[in-house]
């Protein structure tokens, strides 16, 4: 890796391990992310690294690709960032297979270099509305918060088909009647991955699975935590300066209380992770679980980014790149989460019906 992420990272700290070593597919990723220059910060060098690599990880195990997520988050939390959607869509499109009710994406001119999306958010004011015809379907509207739609070729995107009724579709983004926006995105963390609107005015769509089939196919929820395992991965490499400032002559209890949280918060995480990974192998997917889920992973991660801010100081945040950046691009993926409105949905979910333990 570049000297700057090497500064953060250091060689004596293993990958963060979701219970298993590391697979030969996550290894050899890995491995070919040394050669990327600027992983993380070139878009177009760390998607070419994405697509290589998520082709073997579309079909893996879950806990396969959540380790792969972490790990990358680990060295770098952009380079994450940019293969989750991706990966993420890759693995719907996979999952639309199993069911029966994969699309035919050759008129999209989708291939396997295809460097994908998922465009599921809503805005206010904003809306995609599909139609049928007798020539097939189409798609116009905006959508908002549509990551990297300038760098990529596709996206499967949410689409309303009635007033009640969200299908998902597979469109192109490179045809003349997409207008990708640049902006507006003054963010600090995560700049490089730009998250605008997109308009689209009678674009080809491809239907994949029928209406409402992608937010009751078994696998919705686990899209959900695989951002959360890019977090935790994230996160566990603030444990690297945490440990660096306990072993110094000026070390005080203080500082080993902070190293003691942020690995307890880590460890906690990382058991919810497991049991989440292992619960959607056999029963399928969960969105309680998944909620809470995020919950205690974001909960987790907010602690290491406090306790290292109190731990560390300024000097770090200023003086040394690769943490800077590391800490705006992890509180900035971590507004995803919703906060108390996520956990309050946990709640709501709770008084509808039983705890699902």
């Amino acid at each position: 890796m570049s000297s700057e992420r090497g500064e953060t990272v250091a060689p004596d700290w293993p990958h963060p391990s979701l219970g298993n070593d590391l697979t030969p597919r996550v290894a050899a990723a890995l491995a070919a992310a040394i050669d990327v220059p600027d992983f993380g910060t070139d878009v177009d060098a760390t998607l070419a690294w994405a697509v290589a690599t998520g082709a073997d990880v579309a079909t893996a195990p879950l806990a396969e690709a959540w380790q792969l997520l972490a790990s990358t988050a680990f060295v770098d939390v952009g380079a994450a960032r940019i293969i989750e959607p991706h990966l993420d869509a890759l693995r719907i499109l996979a999952e639309a297979q199993r069911d029966g009710v994969a699309a035919d994406l050759s008129s999209l001119g989708a291939d396997e270099s295809s460097m994908w999306g998922v465009f599921a958010a809503e805005g206010s004011g904003m809306r995609l509305t599909a139609r049928t015809s007798p020539g097939g379907w189409t798609i116009s509207g905006t959508k908002p918060w549509c990551s990297l739609a300038t760098s990529l070729t596709h996206a499967l995107v949410t689409a309303w088909i009635d007033d009640d009724t969200r299908g998902l579709f597979a469109i192109s983004l490179r045809g003349p009647d997409v207008v990708c926006h640049e902006g507006p995105w003054h963010a600090r963390g995560l700049s490089q991955v730009v998250s605008a609107p997109i308009d689209l005015d009678g674009t080809r769509a491809v239907p994949v699975g029928g209406p409402g089939w992608y937010l009751s196919r078994r696998g919705f929820a686990e899209g959900g935590v695989s951002v959360a395992a890019a977090w935790w991965g994230a996160a566990c490499a603030l444990l690297v300066p945490l440990r660096h400032a306990a072993r110094t002559e000026r070390a005080d209890q203080i500082a080993l209380l902070h190293l003691g949280e942020v690995d307890a918060a880590m460890w906690s995480a990382r058991a919810s992770l497991m049991a989440a990974a292992e619960e959607f192998s056999h029963d399928g997917g969960d969105t309680l679980v998944a909620s809470r889920v995020r919950t205690i992973v974001a909960h987790a991660a907010e602690q290491a980014l406090r306790s290292s801010d109190h731990a560390l100081g300024p000097a770090p945040l200023v003086g040394d790149a690769a943490h800077a950046r590391r800490v705006a691009d992890l509180g900035l993926y971590l507004r995803q989460h919703h906060g108390e409105r996520d956990t309050a949905r946990i709640g709501r979910d709770l008084v509808r019906g039983p705890a699902s333990w």
